[in-house]
């Protein structure tokens, strides 16, 4: 059995991996650098560890993951969130699941990931790098439907679908150091995949669509579903870069079942909810030759206070309670587990420290739980 550390124990992706190691016999500890996270409570967890900020403090982060390495004897470190940017920048000196910082900002950046996967002539939307009003106006004049958003970004929160020209305008900066993407607008249903990667080979794969959500892109309920377009894209990609460590892509499907891959996100997601139940899923990070897993059955999960504060209102005003309804009922909440309960009765704490953050800060709640964690392209050397 292993010694593992993960990271980012805010989010319920982090839970739910501490939770599978610790069935699977390993033991688990977590670095975090919000006080009162959502797994600090839990059973699955042998010891939290309070680390700096990772953003505002990042040699002094490093320096904590690696003190706690070695005082540990971890064998593998196992980033969930953002902070998986600055673990990549120590890979050198830390036994980390991730691809080194290079990599990782070719995948977290819209524009130079839509270059790279269409270099592979694989399918992403046509889009343009947008520096200036010249470039902006050069996409209204290409495209009668388009989508704008950040080169850096999380959670769809600043993305424009299908704005006028007067909206773009009056949003976007032009701020060199801060660039945005245009994006030709394709009609589809969205699907997302997780899968955990090992020199180019997938061991775990899901995939699951995007109905309910938090806002524009968190996603909220998710029921596994058969995409084999998807999964085809997704392991040339990571075939071609004989990538390691989890990722995750949003994609379209269109009518004929074709998807095209809006974007990349080099970490945990929520497809992690739907691969728990499987008996080798912890195997699939440890074990390079294990044959890919993908979920067991109808395999559906839910953040269940985020189906009632965001998705409820969101199914009443469109006209979509019958299905809110039957997903909720039919689904597990990633949250609650009678074996370990106190993270679910003890949630709202993180969410005070959101609400506090965003309130000091300027910035929505949402935008406040990546506060300290988030990588936005930031130029520094690795170490």
């Amino acid at each position: 059995m292993s010694n593992l550390l993960l990271t980012g124990g805010r989010s319920p992706a982090s839970l739910e991996l501490a939770r599978v190691f610790h069935r699977a016999g390993h033991t688990v500890f977590m670095a975090e650098s919000l006080r009162g996270h959502l797994s600090e409570p839990s059973r699955a967890i042998a010891e939290n560890l309070r680390v700096p900020l990772p953003r505002q403090q990042p040699d002094a982060f490093l320096d904590a993951l690696v003190e706690i390495v070695q005082r540990r004897r971890i064998d593998l470190v196992i980033p969930a969130n953002e902070e998986v940017f600055y673990i990549a920048r120590g890979r050198g000196r830390l036994p980390a699941f991730v691809e080194p910082l290079q990599t990782l900002r070719t995948l977290h950046n819209k524009w130079d990931f839509s270059l790279h996967a269409a270099s592979l002539d694989l399918p992403v939307p046509e889009t343009i790098l947008v520096e200036n009003q010249d470039d902006l106006l050069s996409a209204y004049a290409q495209w009668r439907g388009l989508v704008l958003k950040p080169a850096y970004s999380r959670f769809a929160s600043r993305t424009l679908i299908l704005p006028t020209v007067n909206q773009a305008l009056s949003t976007l900066t032009f701020d060199p150091a801060s660039p945005w993407v245009a994006q030709e607008f394709i009609e589809g249903m969205q699907v997302c995949t997780y899968s955990t990667v090992h020199r180019g080979q997938i061991t775990a794969h899901a995939a699951y669509r995007s109905e309910f959500t938090a806002g524009q892109g968190a996603t909220i309920a998710f029921q596994h579903v058969e995409q084999p377009a998807a999964f085809a894209w997704v392991k040339t990609f990571v075939g071609a870069a004989q990538y390691t460590g989890q990722i995750a892509f949003d994609f379209i499907e269109d009518a004929q079942g074709r998807v095209t891959a809006l974007e990349c996100n080099p970490r945990a997601t929520s497809g992690v909810h739907l691969l728990a139940s499987h008996p080798q899923f912890a195997q699939a990070f440890l074990d390079p030759s294990l044959n890919c897993i993908t979920p067991i059955g109808e395999n559906c999960s839910m953040l269940a206070s985020a189906m009632l504060l965001y998705g409820l209102p969101h199914a009443v005003q469109k006209g979509t309670f019958r299905r809110w309804l039957d997903l909720f009922l039919s689904s597990r909440d990633t949250i609650l587990d009678w074996s370990d309960p106190l993270p679910a009765l003890l949630q709202t704490r993180s969410i005070f420290y959101y609400l506090r953050l965003a309130r000091r800060q300027g910035i929505s709640p949402l935008q406040a739980s990546t506060f300290d964690i988030e990588w936005n392209g930031d130029d520094f050397q690795p170490v």
